[in-house]
């Protein structure tokens, strides 16, 4: 490992000196904790198609997608044409525009469980004020969030996300806050990931108080491992019984298919929170559902009973450069993706049984994980086991090799990307497990 550091630190004396620059003004020297990995991160100068170019010039296949946001990669045509006609027009106003308009339509006529939606500048926002409108909806207090999902950072759902260390017990009932300076989370109920009869069990215990039940269909940085859709189904049924609003957080796996995961699993929840991928690379997320649940935000006849504000929301660039985005994600586009997804899912799996490695490889369309444990996955709690030393050699490896993967594990593809990137970024694994490590 420590011949690993000492190579990336020869290829990358611009990033370290920015680094060392930014301590004095960014806490740890960056401006979000996912991007920073020791001894410090690359900085990135810029990006074109699926390929990104680091402050010393290195070049490298762009497989992390600004956290999977960057389904078009960088500088795709239509949106760098949108972005371009929609900033000689105004970036944004003190008052609704016809771009937000537009993009709405796009979200609400292939979104099966969004009616009508309203936009926010971030995934945080959407799933607050989400849980705002079931909990008014409801007049409850409560909520239940499956273990492992990540929600942003609004304090009710910002737990129980890290892996759990293999020593603790299986008990899952525990509500653990993932940052300091957070309250009113107690409330918040955890049930566990792809077990049916456990959380069937839990929510059926909990459900005259719960308000909203969310999770991540497939979760994403935590695990990328598909749903059985005996559970999501199980899920829709309880809530509905029980009164419950049912919230499908689609932030990330937006891009499944292209209908979202409640497409490709035929579970249709109450509402949808979106992100990442509806932007065009720019800040933009969104909230939608039924009608009646929506309308909690009308203010056409007097004061709603949400008020939401939000002096970026909606904002017309964003909506503009989500909109030709989204129009450019066709039923061939995502075609496309999860073959090439397969593809580099059945490489890594051929190459990790080849060097007898114990990792394995989870996924979904066209996002992915590399686990350095070949422990079987029941439900996310076992994504806690693996050898993160392995896992920090292959990041390393990695960078050194032209690619650019995220920290954890997870990479993603985007549309520029054919056959001969994919096999890139299986190669570099195979080459970093032999030359590297050994195997």
């Amino acid at each position: 490992m420590e011949a690993l550091i000492e190579r990336y630190k020869v290829h990358s004396p611009r990033s370290r000196a920015l680094y060392e620059r930014a301590l004095a003004v960014l806490p740890g020297g960056t401006t979000r904790t996912s991007v920073f990995y020791a001894p410090y991160p690359l900085y990135i100068e810029r990006g074109a198609g699926c390929r990104v170019w680091d402050a010393d010039g290195g070049e490298r296949i762009d497989f992390n997608g600004n956290a999977t946001s960057q389904i078009h990669g960088h500088g795709h045509p239509a949106v760098a044409e949108a972005v371009r006609r929609q900033a000689e027009r105004g970036v944004s106003f003190g008052a609704p525009s016809e771009a937000e308009i537009r993009l709405a339509e796009v979200l609400c006529e292939r979104i099966s469980s969004v009616e009508q939606v309203r936009f926010t500048s971030s995934g945080t926002e959407a799933v607050m004020y989400a849980l705002r409108v079931a909990k008014a909806f409801t007049g409850r207090r409560k909520i239940a969030k499956c273990e492992g999902g990540f929600h942003g950072a609004h304090d009710s759902v910002h737990v129980n996300f890290a892996p759990v260390a293999p020593a603790e017990p299986e008990d899952r009932s525990g509500v653990r806050p993932e940052s300091q300076g957070m309250s009113g989370y107690e409330e918040t109920v955890i049930f566990p990931f792809n077990d049916t009869a456990g959380a069937e069990a839990i929510l059926e215990q909990h459900g005259k108080d719960l308000a909203a039940v969310i999770l991540e269909p497939v979760p994403g940085s935590r695990g990328c491992l598909p749903p059985d859709p005996v559970f999501l189904t199980m899920l829709r049924e309880v809530t509905a019984r029980l009164g419950i609003v049912l919230i499908f957080d689609e932030v990330m796996c937006l891009r499944v298919s292209y209908r979202g995961a409640q497409g490709r699993y035929g579970v249709t929840p109450d509402m949808t929170t979106m992100g990442k991928i509806i932007g065009g690379g720019l800040p933009l997320a969104a909230f939608g559902g039924r009608r009646d649940l929506m309308a909690l935000l009308d203010p056409s006849a007097g004061p709603p009973v949400i008020p939401q504000t939000g002096t970026f929301n909606g904002a017309a660039l964003a909506a503009a450069a989500g909109t030709a985005a989204m129009e450019a994600l066709t039923p061939e586009a995502f075609d496309r993706l999860e073959k090439m997804g397969e593809r580099l899912r059945e490489g890594l799996s051929r190459v990790f049984r080849r060097r007898e490695v114990k990792a394995q490889v989870t996924g979904v369309g066209s996002m992915f994980r590399v686990h350095t444990t070949d422990r079987r996955f029941e439900t996310l709690r076992d994504t806690a086991y693996g050898d993160r030393r392995l896992s920090q050699q292959l990041f390393f490896g990695l960078l050194h090799r032209g690619i650019l993967p995220f920290a954890s594990g997870m990479g993603c593809l985007s549309t520029p990307m054919g056959e001969a990137e994919v096999d890139a970024f299986v190669g570099a694994v195979d080459e970093t497990l032999v030359e590297d490590m050994g195997f």
